[in-house]
């Protein structure tokens, strides 16, 4: 049975503003609306294909700026459909102008215009992709009886710092949770800006500190190869098994459980603790080993529990329906 996720071509409103980079002067988008607007090259980028496994190919197209892009040709599918670290990854780059933009590289040409890629090998065409966006299954997802709720859209009480909302969503400036937890199941929604001119770290870097110890990498990471310091990495330990992130200003979710690391009286660690974290969906680590705590944390190594905490990092990266149900 093929795996469909659900797509959905309904822009979320969200009433931001458009935030500069006063250190290189470049623009940042924190709104889907005000990006398609006014950076024509925000309606280009994004993914093209089918979202079902057994694919020949897709495409994944990121935006860097003055109307540059690189395309990356999958074998096999979308990552988690089919493209696996080792399939061909083929490079294409090139520009939008006049509202088509034309990419090559290797053997390869594309066209991308109308909403759809036209893939070129030589002069034989290899197919027509359409523009899609997926959004992960378990955007939404409500939370069940008896879990804490840390953000719902309403407020902030849960976190140590005040006037964090905006337009309902929660920002991300080195916050905490004030109550502290052991081992749990924890889902969590976050959104990047779009930073087209930057580059690495400095695209749309946050991250989530489980029990204040853990890093769970935020990065707009789009179409990168799915390094420990990308967006499902854990930051020092381990990369993703799949770069799952999807384009930045899009939804994307994290469902994580954590299970306590045990020490003994002497404070030596006895049994490291373990991470089992889904990326939009997707499975990226199964239960994974946690030998140390990783850089930036927040909380002394040992097995007694520890707050959530969301690293700023400068960047306007957004978190909405936060909950978590202790195990």
């Amino acid at each position: 049975m093929k795996r469909v996720l659900f797509l959905t071509f309904v822009s979320i409103l969200f009433l931001g503003i458009s935030y500069c980079d006063d250190k290189k002067n470049q623009p940042t988008w924190t709104d889907p609306e005000k990006a398609a607007a006014e950076d024509p090259s925000f309606m280009i980028q994004g993914e093209y294909g089918v979202a079902e496994e057994g694919q020949d190919w897709a495409i994944q197209v990121v935006a860097l700026g003055d109307n540059k892009l690189d395309g990356y040709v999958l074998e096999g599918g979308f990552p988690g459909l089919g493209f696996v670290k080792g399939n061909q990854k083929i490079k294409l780059s090139g520009e939008l102008k006049d509202g088509v933009a034309t990419l090559a590289g290797g053997e390869f040409t594309g066209r991308i215009a109308d909403g759809q890629f036209i893939l070129k090998k030589g002069e034989a065409v290899v197919g027509t992709y359409p523009r899609m966006v997926r959004q992960s299954p378990t955007i939404g997802k409500k939370a069940p009886e008896g879990a804490v709720i840390l953000f719902d859209g309403t407020n902030a009480d849960a976190w140590d710092k005040e006037d964090l909302v905006e337009n309902g969503l929660l920002k991300n400036t080195d916050i905490s949770t004030k109550q502290k937890f052991g081992s749990y199941h924890l889902h969590l929604e976050f959104r990047t800006p779009y930073k087209p001119f930057a580059r690495g770290q400095a695209r749309g870097n946050s991250g989530v500190y489980h029990q204040g110890r853990y890093e769970t990498q935020v990065l707009d990471a789009f179409g990168l190869e799915g390094k420990m310091n990308e967006t499902g990495g854990l930051y020092s330990i381990k990369a993703p098994d799949l770069n799952m992130c999807l384009p930045p200003l899009e939804w994307q979710t994290y469902d994580v459980d954590l299970t306590s690391a045990e020490f003994d009286e002497a404070g030596n660690m006895t049994k490291p603790g373990k991470i089992t974290a889904r990326l939009n969906g997707f499975l990226i680590h199964d239960n994974v080993d946690l030998p140390k705590p990783t850089p930036g944390n927040k909380t002394k190594f040992n097995g007694e529990p520890g707050p959530i905490f969301i690293q700023g990092h400068g960047n306007p990266v957004f978190y909405r329906n936060i909950w978590l149900v202790e195990k």
